[in-house]
């Protein structure tokens, strides 16, 4: 039995006085009309109406359960009432957890124009690399970067892959040398970002060929962003996404290495709850992340 089906379905014969107006205004049958009301009153263990094939009336506790039901179903309709302006137009606080790098990178210089487009939208954006809870966290929803997305009945919506390049500073290279193959780079100065699915293992694909490689450099951090400070140091070589050296490349400060070999990919997910009780607010963030991430891809080189 669907209890507040049934509620409503009592409610309704009682206002009407009639199973058949009931079954009108519901749209049911008069069959699925009768079958609540039996069900409710075997759910409760007592009568609540008097019916025969000419008149319907309510027994003592009928009367009183409809009263008390009468209060609960209006209290529950103002309820939703209350809601209905969040459902409708973006507004209320709005809760988002983002790995640092890339929301430094490709997102934090959009939010301004964000907050702008729904002045009634409050945002608590919190930066931060770590794998959040987004329901116990009290997050409305979470960018999370990913090769490999586990199942969830979270609703995850793809915004940006992330390609990712090997490179090291000129510097480096003169030093080091270039690897001419994955096997060598056992050999280098490799930083890692710790935080990363593939922090330990670096895979890398050539035509039908692929090959992981086992890291463990000297230099392991949870910021991409320091990997990128010490690539332009000249401390080592690492992989990295190219959204976040692109312009360190272009300005040759950093060079890429063993380009005829494809290594893995990243992609941003946005994470949320049910895509069927989605609130407003979340649908507007939802659609500049896309449209901003998505100008982010459109400019990578």
């Amino acid at each position: 039995m669907d209890r507040l089906t049934a509620l409503n379905v009592f409610r309704t014969v009682v206002d009407l006085g009639s199973f058949a107006e009931a079954a009108r205004q519901l749209r049911l049958s008069p069959a699925a009309v009768s079958k609540n009301i039996r069900e409710l009153e075997t759910h409760l263990a007592v009568r609540l109406l008097n019916r025969t094939t000419r008149r319907m009336s309510l027994t003592e506790a009928g009367a009183l359960y409809h009263q008390r039901v009468s209060g609960i179903l209006d209290d529950l309709h103002e309820a939703d009432a209350t809601l209905a302006p969040l459902q409708q137009q973006p507004r209320g606080l709005l809760r988002v957890s983002a790995p640092v790098s890339a929301s430094l990178v490709a997102l934090t210089e959009a939010i301004p124009r964000f907050l702008e487009c729904y002045p009634d939208i409050a945002l608590d954006l919190r930066l931060d690399d770590r794998r959040v809870n987004i329901v116990e966290d009290g997050f409305d929803l979470v960018i999370r970067g990913s090769d490999r997305l586990e199942s969830s009945s979270l609703i995850a919506r793809r915004l940006l892959t992330l390609d990712h390049v090997l490179c090291c500073a000129p510097a480096y290279r003169a030093r080091a040398g270039a690897p001419a193959s994955p096997e060598e780079l056992k050999r280098h100065n490799c930083v890692q970002f710790t935080l990363s699915g593939h922090a330990d293992e670096w895979t890398f694909t050539k035509a039908d060929r692929s090959v992981s490689i086992a890291i463990d450099g000297r230099y392991k951090v949870t910021s991409s962003l320091a990997v990128r400070d010490a690539l332009r140091a000249g401390f080592g070589l690492s992989l990295t996404p190219r959204l976040y050296v692109q312009e360190d490349l272009a300005a040759g400060r950093l060079v890429p290495l063993l380009e005829d070999w494809t290594p893995v990919e990243t992609t941003l997910y946005a994470i949320y709850p049910s895509a069927r009780l989605v609130q407003a607010k979340v649908r507007a963030f939802l659609d500049f992340l896309v449209e901003t991430l998505g100008a982010s891809a459109r400019h990578d080189p």
